[in-house]
């Protein structure tokens, strides 16, 4: 797994040989979502929208929202709403605005009731339109704020004295009297129009008529996070993490995989591989603590990173694999020999195929299988017993726990003539016509001299 690239099958394994652990996980995620939402209570967020009429740039939008949201601004809302244990700092924290299409400015409020977020947001657009149209009334340049006005009554003092003239003038019906009078009412049209352009251009008018575009809607559900996301998020995330961290403890793992290696780090020859019908380890009597029930309620009693068993041939085939490793055995030896099958405790599929051996080898010499402690290795000191034969599964250990049942077999003065790697497979149904069932054969002896192949 650690050289292997991560594939969608690769989760989809996890997900199917550890999903009552993922299961357990996502609803301890669930718990801890809806404890974080009793933490942090519910918000409720609405919007109320500010009309600025007349012709802005983009920056002066800007300008205003950062006004709406100003401590002067809020600071009076705060005030004039008087909600106990809120002030103006905090509140500042719960109103946003933003410039929207069509010069509006859209201020939001967020409170911890619907119809609180309502009043807060309705409050500081009235409190920003009426800071609006104090700044458009308050000018410190004289000249600017007296020049309008002055030529405006400058403008009308021109209409009516246009009006004036055009009564004074010759109410007779020629040609120039009524020419006269069309060029001066005219002017004074131009006039009034000019003074119309004068007031739609000046900015104090236009700022003094923002306009609070109705009331702010009441909201009907909760601002985001709401306790159902936050229970979903908690969930995901348990679940996300929960394959993560399976996928980067295969890519950390360091069992061997491979017969040579497995070799390798034992010291010895490989003298072949033999195939376990695969099925549920049976739980043995030590196995009934709180610890390995806990593990058989998660379902991490079986490892999830070993591949799926490939189908193997029937009972007869995998008998002939026994036969070949017995002779490989019985070329590895001078004379007939007694051996010790030295098989890491909790290796259920090693302890199986070493048993099996021990079966076909039924006749002297014998195998004797053993069981060893890898975190404390203890082989028994050599009594009749010529050398030791080491059985594991592959993918189970790693080579320092291979390198430690070595060196507890060469402490106890035992020679390890070789390795056979276990792997589980597929059992299929025993062969028909022609073939002896399983145990039919007779056993080959370890030592015996055999026409059985090596191949």
């Amino acid at each position: 797994m650690s050289d292997d690239t991560i594939r969608l099958v690769t989760i989809g394994l996890i997900i199917r040989r550890r999903r009552r652990l993922l299961t357990i996980l996502a609803l301890v995620g669930a718990l801890v979502g809806y404890g974080t939402s009793l933490v942090f209570p519910p918000r409720y967020t609405t919007s109320a929208s500010v009309l600025l009429p007349g012709a802005w740039e983009e920056r002066e939008l800007l300008t205003q929202a950062e006004i709406a949201t100003s401590s002067v601004v809020v600071d009076r809302a705060a005030a004039t709403l008087g909600w106990t244990g809120v002030s103006g700092s905090e509140l500042r924290d719960r109103v946003s605005a933003e410039a929207a299409d069509g010069n509006i400015i859209k201020i939001s409020g967020t409170a911890d009731t619907p119809k609180r977020a309502q009043q807060l947001s309705d409050q500081v657009a009235q409190q920003f339109v009426a800071f609006a149209a104090r700044i458009a009334g308050d000018s410190s340049d004289p000249e600017a704020a007296t020049g309008p006005e002055a030529l405006r009554k400058t403008v009308e003092e021109t209409s009516r004295r246009i009006t004036d003239l055009a009564d004074a003038a010759d109410p007779g019906q020629t040609v120039e009297s009524v020419q006269g009078r069309a060029e001066l009412a005219k002017l004074r049209t131009t006039l009034q129009e000019a003074m119309d352009k004068l007031d739609q251009a000046d900015p104090a008018a236009s700022q003094a008529n923002l306009v609070v575009m109705g009331p702010a809607a009441r909201p009907t559900g909760e601002a985001p996070p709401t306790r159902t996301q936050l229970i979903v998020g908690g969930a995901l995330l348990f679940f996300l993490l929960s394959v993560i961290g399976h996928l980067a403890a295969a890519r950390a793992s360091r069992r061997l995989r491979t017969e040579p290696e497995i070799a390798a780090a034992l010291g010895s020859a490989l003298l072949g591989t033999v195939d376990v019908p695969g099925e549920r380890p049976a739980h043995r009597p030590e196995d009934h603590g709180p610890r390995a029930r806990l593990r058989l309620l998660l379902g991490v009693d079986i490892r999830w990173d070993v591949p799926t068993p490939q189908a193997s041939g029937d009972v007869a085939g995998r008998q002939i694999r026994y036969r070949r490793v017995c002779a490989r055995i019985r070329d590895q030896l001078s004379a007939p020999r007694l051996l010790l099958a030295v098989v890491p405790d909790g290796d259920g599929i090693a302890r199986r195929a070493a048993e099996q051996l021990a079966a076909e080898a039924e006749s002297d010499p014998l195998l004797r299988v053993v069981e060893v402690s890898v975190s404390q290795p203890m082989v028994p000191d050599r009594d009749n017993e010529s050398g030791v034969l080491v059985v594991v599964s592959a993918g189970s250990w790693t080579a320092e726990e291979l390198a430690g049942i070595a060196e507890a077999c060469a402490d106890a003065g035992h020679e390890v003539v070789g390795t056979v790697v276990a792997g589980p497979v597929q059992a299929r149904p025993t062969r028909s016509a022609g073939h002896a069932p399983d145990g039919a054969a007779p056993p080959i002896a370890v030592g015996v001299d055999t026409r059985g192949g090596s191949g």
